[in-house]
């Protein structure tokens, strides 16, 4: 162990602490509904996040890259969807995946093309790839819009008569990422969680299978208050925090786990800055809470020890700097860093942020307890 004044910066820090009560938080909340997680690891990429966040004898997770897909695999995760509408390119990447660690891996689509081209991937391989079409709840993405229900209905036939599985239907509510009211967010909930029923129910009547009806994002699951017919529910950043959760209203910035520790490097008094040695290259160039109603910049700034400054924010981020001050029309004061002091700055992204990062440095206080390598790429 170390303490992490002897880490060199920028660095990405994990605070234990604040990570186990977000998954303790989550568990509680998913115990009362009765619905079973799917987590979802692309904001993790590290196995010993997965360890931790999934329930014991569980092995389901969701991830977002199919190297995603090929880390968790081959360390035993074996009940995986990769969660980005597939490409025909990317299925024979999928099937030596499934083929070599024996991990059961689907794929989601939402095109008739799409369900083609996984079918005769099946058939070729003798492998009856599953797959769950998407449903548009909200005219965010991606997604089968269900007024047309022949088309719906047309992708689930094109799979199971092509000899592909049909294994259900899927949701994400993404406009629920632009809320911050409770009642909205619960009505976005109710709203994803009908829709999705109403698409399994579509498949069902038309004789086709429907096992799973999964839906989720971190906003509507938290706000969630009744989840029958779901059989998982799927969230990530939940585990983190970050600013923009923060606005929505899944935690408070005193539940963010995730930092960037950085090092003052010059101050310019005439302008009121601070500069740090973390720029975009460690912080992302996200800025999701500028649509807010508190827009935090590039980041919050934070002491080392993780206690906010009042209204001091990164205001701007080169490569490799970033600029600290008040936020516009504050009147705190900035605060005398000298050269060298250390922040740490609350991201608006965690999946940006950390991203930017081969590793966790996970601290209990001001000690690094353990170093979590991170599994970036695609």
């Amino acid at each position: 162990m170390s303490h992490l004044r002897d880490l060199p910066t920028p660095a990405l820090l994990l605070n234990r602490e604040r990570f186990e009560h977000n998954l303790a938080r989550m568990r509680e909340h998913l115990a009362g509904l009765g619905v079973p997680l799917r987590p979802h690891l692309k904001t993790a990429k590290s196995i010993e996040v997965a360890h931790r966040v999934m329930a014991p004898g569980e092995q389901r997770a969701m991830v977002s890259t199919v190297r995603e897909a090929e880390f968790y695999a081959s360390r035993g995760v074996r009940d995986l969807i990769y969660g980005v509408g597939i490409t025909a390119s990317k299925l024979q990447r999928i099937g030596a995946l499934r083929h070599g660690t024996g991990a059961d891996v689907a794929v989601i689509l939402d095109s008739l093309e799409q369900a083609q081209a996984v079918a005769s991937w099946s058939r070729a391989n003798n492998d009856p790839l599953p797959a769950l079409i998407e449903i548009d709840v909200d005219g965010h993405r991606s997604g089968v819009v269900l007024t047309d229900a022949a088309e719906l209905i047309a992708i689930g036939r094109a799979l199971v008569d092509g000899g592909a599985t049909l294994r259900g239907v899927l949701t994400h509510a993404g406009t629920s990422y632009a809320l911050n009211d409770p009642e909205e967010l619960a009505t976005a909930a109710r709203s994803e969680r009908d829709m999705a029923l109403e698409g399994a129910a579509l498949l069902r009547a038309a004789g086709l299978p429907c096992t799973v009806v999964s839906m989720g994002s971190t906003p509507t699951v938290t706000f969630a208050t009744d989840l029958s017919g779901i059989t998982e529910v799927r969230a990530g950043v939940y585990m983190f925090g970050d600013l923009v959760q923060a606005g929505i209203g899944t935690c408070c910035v005193d539940d963010i786990a995730l930092s960037v520790l950085a090092s003052v490097i010059g101050t310019r008094p005439d302008k009121g800055w601070i500069i740090v040695d973390a720029g975009w290259m460690a912080l992302s160039r996200d800025r999701g809470t500028h649509s807010q109603r508190l827009d935090y910049g590039y980041g919050l700034v934070c002491n080392e020890h993780c206690l906010p400054y009042p209204d001091l924010i990164v205001l701007e981020v080169n490569q490799e700097h970033g600029i600290i001050g008040l936020r516009p029309g504050s009147r705190a004061e900035i605060p005398m860093l000298p050269i060298g002091s250390l922040v740490r700055i609350l991201p608006n992204h965690a999946c940006a942020t950390g991203g930017q990062h081969d590793r966790y440095q996970v601290v209990s206080g001001d000690i690094v307890v353990a170093e979590w390598w991170r599994a970036n790429g695609w």
